[in-house]
């Protein structure tokens, strides 16, 4: 049913939050430059008319949705910090204080299954939208960009053999107990324990014994697929797609591409981005596009299917052009772009450090922004919830990600506010100070 306009009734011994509130905090003055009616717009048509009970307030949502990017939050967590705080309240719409929780956590949930990809990609639109609105992002602004990739990596364990040969013995074991048929055994003890050993052998380093474990883990998953091929002819479409990935897990060797990763996130890939300290990242990529002087994001999509950090410059950059309304007229990327093959409007500028001598001081000043992305990738990681996501599916990564640009983006709002609003309270100190006459001294 259609969302409730988010109307309160005027209660006579309450006093307004915007009467309480401090105007001048950057959660305040925030939660003025957001244009919400974008929003109702926008979502509004994703609500049926008529049918169950009426949605929650768009504003409330998307709201929520801000504040659980920007401060890192769960789900539940938001829910459980938006009745202590009166400044989230009123950047969700509310005109009183309240005293109750205003979702159930599951309600996050389904707004992002309702919104979808394109709706999160329209949150990350008006964020910007505001940036420009503020005047903190100007049209120059936009002509020189810096572009990179990193990986999102997938709320999954670290993948081997034993575990997936495990976890997808006890998947079909349970969808065959679902659906009543009969099995001659489910192994379910002595898969178990063939873990726990497996795992202590490869931590003793008796490699022999640990591979012996995992081939009983093989032959055990092995057993059970047979078994329900045995007994069920024709079976149904979930039930089919499950044989079909153990059939795969089973005959998948070490240097296959394509591999299986995890059993409950099948789209995860596993890529090596020539890292130190972490050689293998179990996700998918994220191309990004920032501004090259004043560092905001203009640009975040996950890209499936581990392509090469050349090909993804044409959907990066039409993604910016969606986003903002503008072309870049130059692109700063690194050396893993060389050879992209890019054939739009948007000059690519390779940099290169060991030809820097050669090209001019405005030049180079320009290069050097380039590493400035760096920075941003960390932030957006460990601060906004793109360093693992715990979301389902290839839509769960595009919405993680969009949702966590926004993130970085209000983060770096609510500094620039929290910034001019200690820059006007010291000038209006040294102002108070300068007519300050210091009482003379009587002798």
């Amino acid at each position: 049913m259609q969302a409730k306009k988010q109307i309160q009734e005027p209660e006579l011994f309450r006093s307004h939050l915007d009467q309480i509130l401090n105007q001048k905090h950057p959660l305040y003055r925030l939660a003025n430059q957001i244009d919400w009616t974008f929003f109702e717009d926008k979502f509004g048509p994703t609500y049926v008319e008529g049918v169950g009970s009426p949605g929650k307030p768009i504003r409330l949502m998307v709201g929520l949705h801000y504040l659980k990017y920007t401060f890192n939050e769960s789900d539940e967590s938001v829910v459980e910090k938006f009745i202590e705080n009166p400044y989230w309240q009123y950047f969700c719409g509310y005109e009183y204080f309240q005293h109750s929780y205003p979702i159930d956590p599951s309600s996050m949930t389904n707004f992002r299954k309702r919104i979808g990809a394109e709706g999160s990609e329209e949150m990350l639109k008006e964020v910007i939208t505001t940036i420009r609105r503020t005047g903190l992002l100007s049209e120059s602004g936009l002509n020189k960009v810096n572009i990179d990739t990193t990986v999102q990596e997938k709320a999954i364990a670290f993948p081997t053999d034993a575990r997936l040969y495990h976890k997808m013995r006890a998947t079909l074991v349970r969808e065959a107990e679902s659906r009543g048929i009969p099995l001659r055994q489910n192994y379910k003890r002595v898969s178990k324990k063939a873990l726990a050993k497996q795992g202590r052998y490869g931590q003793a380093r008796q490699f022999k014994r640990a591979r012996k474990m995992t081939r009983k883990l093989k032959t055990y998953l092995g057993c059970v697929y047979r078994d329900i091929k045995r007994k069920v002819t024709e079976p149904d479409e979930k039930l089919r797609e499950l044989l079909v990935l153990a059939e795969r897990l089973l005959h998948q060797k070490k240097d296959d591409t394509g591999k299986i990763y995890s059993v409950h996130a099948r789209e995860v890939e596993c890529i090596s981005k020539g890292k130190a300290h972490k050689r293998y990242e179990f996700g998918c990529k994220v191309g990004m596009v920032t501004s090259n002087k004043d560092n905001w994001i203009l640009g975040i999509q996950a890209i499936h299917g581990n392509p090469y950090d050349g090909h993804t410059l044409d959907t990066s950059l039409t993604q910016m052009e969606r986003l903002t309304g503008s072309k870049a007229k130059e692109a700063y990327v690194d050396l893993g772009y060389q050879g992209h093959g890019y054939q739009g409007d948007t000059q690519i500028q390779l940099v290169n450090y060991r030809h820097m001598k050669k090209l001019t001081r405005a030049v180079r000043r320009w290069f050097k922004r380039r590493s400035a992305i760096e920075p941003i990738i960390g932030h957006v990681k460990y601060d906004n919830r793109m360093d693992r996501n715990y979301l389902k599916g290839e839509e769960g990564d595009q919405i993680n990600a969009l949702l966590s640009g926004c993130g970085f983006n209000m983060r770096k709002l609510l500094a620039v506010f929290l910034c001019l609003k200690y820059f006007w309270q010291k000038i209006s100190q040294r102002i108070k100070n300068s007519f300050t006459v210091e009482p003379c001294l009587i002798q």
